[in-house]
C-alpha cells in the first residue's frame, strides 16, 4: 500500500523546493458540501495531488474542503482536472489565485481530515450552513462601502486585521472564530436594520458567519464573494477603486500580500510604521509579531530581550524554562492585550501613542 503522507524531513523538503526552477502558482479554494467518507476522499485526492507535485495545506471534513496550495505551472491543468473531478460539488470550484506570489509559499503537501474545515463551535442541530447571506462582487462591495447604512465586519483574527482591512470595518476582538460568531451577533444586536457585509481572506469564514447571522435573525446579511483575494482581483481588473487598505495576511511563508501601499500597522517593539510579520527566533517562543528592519537588527530577530537572553543560558536551564510552554512554528497571540503583555508594550493612550 502507498504511503499517504510525507516521510521526508522539513529541511530536505524545503531545500528541494528552493532548488526548483519551474515557476509555481499559489491558489486557495474551499467548498462546503457533504462527504460521507472524508478519509477515503482525502486519500484519493492526496494521491492525485502528489502526482501533480502539489504542495500546500488541505483540510477535509464531512462538511467539505479548505485548501491553500502551490502548483507547478506545467501541472496546473492536471491539478484542476483532478480537483474538479474529485467530487461533483467541486466541478469548476472557484480558485483564488494569490495576488503577490513568489512561488515559494509551501514546500510539502499536508492533507488532514478534521471534524470541521472551519472550527465554529456550533452544535445547534437547527443551524443550516447553506443558508448564507447574499454574495457580493467587487462593484457591489464598493457600492455598499459608500452606503452609510452598511456595516463591514471583519471575520479574521486581530493580527490579520492589524495590517489591512476594509475602510471603517469593524473588528470582532476575540481569540478564535468560534468566539467571534456569538460576539459578532452581540456587537451588532442594535444594528439589525442595517446592511451587514462580512468578509475574510478567501471567503470560507465569512460565508459561514453570514449563515450564522441569518440563523440569529439578521435579515440584511451579505458577504464578499471569494474574500479579500477575489475582491482585489476583480476590482483591479475592472479598474475600480480598491476599498481594502494595507496588506492581506496569508497563512503561508509569505505572511502577507500587498494590496495597497498604505502601512497601517506599527512595529510591536518601537512603534514605527511597519506591517512585516515574523516569528521570534527563539525556538521556545516563535511568537508571531511585527518587527521593523531597525528592531530586527537591534533585537537580532527576537521578540524581546528575555527571549534573546534565554538562548545564552545553559541548555538544561533553557529546557526547564520551556517545560510546559506551548510552542509551535505558528503561535499567534491574537488578543491585543496578551500580545502587549508578551512584548511588554504599554497600552496606547487615547491619542494612539504609547507611553515609554
Amino acid at each position: 500500500m502507498s504511503v499517504l503522507h510525507n516521510r521526508v524531513s522539513n529541511e530536505e523538503l524545503k531545500a528541494r523546493m528552493l532548488a526548483e526552477t519551474e515557476p509555481r502558482t499559489t491558489v486557495s479554494f474551499y467548498k462546503y458540501f457533504a462527504l460521507d467518507d472524508a478519509q477515503a476522499f482525502r486519500d484519493n485526492l492526496y494521491v492525485q495531488f502528489l502526482q501533480c507535485q502539489v504542495f500546500g495545506r488541505v483540510y477535509v471534513a464531512t462538511e467539505g474542503i479548505n485548501a491553500q496550495v502551490s502548483v507547478p505551472a506545467s501541472r496546473f491543468d492536471d491539478f484542476k482536472a483532478a480537483l474538479y473531478s474529485a467530487h461533483p460539488a467541486l466541478d469548476s470550484v472557484r480558485l483564488n489565485v494569490a495576488l503577490d506570489d513568489d512561488g515559494k509559499s509551501f514546500w510539502a503537501l499536508r492533507m488532514k481530515v478534521r471534524d470541521r474545515i472551519v472550527a465554529d463551535g456550533i452544535d445547534d442541530p437547527t443551524f443550516n450552513p447553506s443558508d448564507v447571506g447574499t454574495y457580493l462582487k467587487a462593484e457591489a462591495v464598493n457600492a455598499m462601502a459608500n452606503d452609510p447604512d452598511t456595516l463591514f465586519v471583519d471575520m479574521r483574527n486581530y493580527y490579520e486585521y492589524e495590517v489591512g482591512h476594509f475602510e471603517n470595518a469593524l473588528e470582532v476582538p476575540s481569540d478564535t472564530f468560534r468566539e467571534q460568531l456569538p460576539m459578532a451577533a452581540e456587537m451588532l444586536a442594535e444594528a439589525r436594520e442595517k446592511n451587514i457585509v462580512m468578509y475574510c481572506t478567501g471567503g470560507i469564514r465569512c460565508e459561514k458567519a453570514s449563515a450564522y447571522m441569518r440563523h440569529q435573525g439578521f435579515k440584511n446579511v451579505y458577504h464578499v464573494e471569494g474574500g479579500i483575494i477575489e475582491y482585489t482581483c476583480q476590482a483591479k481588473a475592472q479598474g475600480l477603486p480598491v476599498k481594502f487598505i494595507g496588506k492581506n495576511f496569508v497563512f503561508d511563508e509569505r505572511m502577507g500580500e500587498r494590496i495597497t501601499d498604505d502601512i497601517i500597522a506599527h512595529c510591536h517593539q518601537c512603534g514605527e510604521p511597519c506591517d512585516t510579520h515574523t516569528n521570534c527566533r527563539n525556538a521556545g517562543c516563535h511568537l508571531l509579531f511585527i518587527q521593523c528592519p531597525r528592531c530586527q537588527v537591534s533585537y537580532q530577530g527576537y521578540c524581546s530581550d528575555a527571549c534573546q537572553s534565554e538562548l545564552a543560558l545553559p541548555l538544561e536551564e533553557q529546557r526547564e524554562r520551556r517545560r510546559g510552554r506551548q510552542t509551535s512554528m505558528k503561535i499567534f497571540n491574537k488578543s491585543r492585550d496578551r500580545l502587549r503583555g508578551a512584548l511588554h508594550i504599554p497600552a496606547p493612550d487615547e491619542n494612539g501613542s504609547r507611553e515609554q
